[in-house]
């Protein structure tokens, strides 16, 4: 496991598992939707040089899941160019019907790549630099960035801790915040497909939410996460 963390940046970036969605059928949800399930304005995200906003010491995120709603409290201090870049994606409207493609029972959860291949063109790659160890743990609810072994290799994936993981902290994960409200959602997240493929995360990447419904019909989604005030 230990390795598969480190290598598969498409893997937690990497390698984890693929979630699930309770109820519903997935595919005949995006068959209402457009290709990728975005509006107009999602459609027309800021570029990431244009998303560099320096986030609060502290701010709270409602995150809104077909499983339920659950808050989360970033502490910038924790891990500051995490947090200001989860800061500016949040601010921009990034996370509308974003699919947690994988999720493995008592370790993790992952999401981030967006259900628009032309996003993914632009964002997937826009990398941050590597924060030092502020003395934060990989605990139940905290939220970390996905990554590979490579330095500076952040972007846009992130993980839920489902477990105790401090063993990833010394492979420099740094969460930046952590579950406050709603902590009985988080085990609600669908886990059944478990770990899935390399391959996968690359097809959804470059083919959207229309592949990877049609794969995992049951997946979970996170349908917004927005700033509270």
């Amino acid at each position: 496991m230990f390795k598969q963390i480190l290598l598969l940046g498409c893997c937690f970036a990497f390698g984890l598992g693929c979630s699930a969605l309770a109820g519903g059928n997935r595919l005949g949800w995006a068959e209402t939707r457009p290709m990728a399930g975005l509006t107009e304005e999602q459609d027309k995200l800021p570029a990431p040089e244009e998303a560099t906003e320096k986030a609060p010491d502290k701010f709270r995120v409602k995150v809104e899941t077909t499983k339920g709603d659950f808050v989360i409290e970033v502490n910038r201090a924790w891990s500051p160019n995490g947090a200001d870049r989860f800061y500016n994606l949040v601010k921009i409207g990034y996370f509308q019907d974003i699919a947690v493609f994988r999720a493995i029972e008592g370790f993790m959860f992952q999401f981030g790549i967006h259900g628009d291949p032309k996003v993914n063109e632009v964002w997937s790659e826009a990398k941050i630099k590597d924060d030092q160890d502020a003395g934060q743990s990989n605990i139940f609810g905290t939220i970390t960035f996905a990554k590979t072994g490579v330095p500076n290799s952040r972007s846009v994936q992130f993980f839920i801790n489902l477990g105790f993981n401090n063993r990833l902290d010394a492979m420099g994960f740094t969460p930046f915040g952590k579950v406050v409200e709603g902590e009985d959602v988080l085990k609600k997240i669908n886990t059944e497909y478990g770990e899935n493929s390399p391959e996968v995360q690359g097809r959804f990447q470059a083919e959207g939410n229309e592949f990877i419904i049609k794969k995992y019909p049951r997946l979970d989604m996170i349908k917004k996460i927005s700033l509270e005030n």
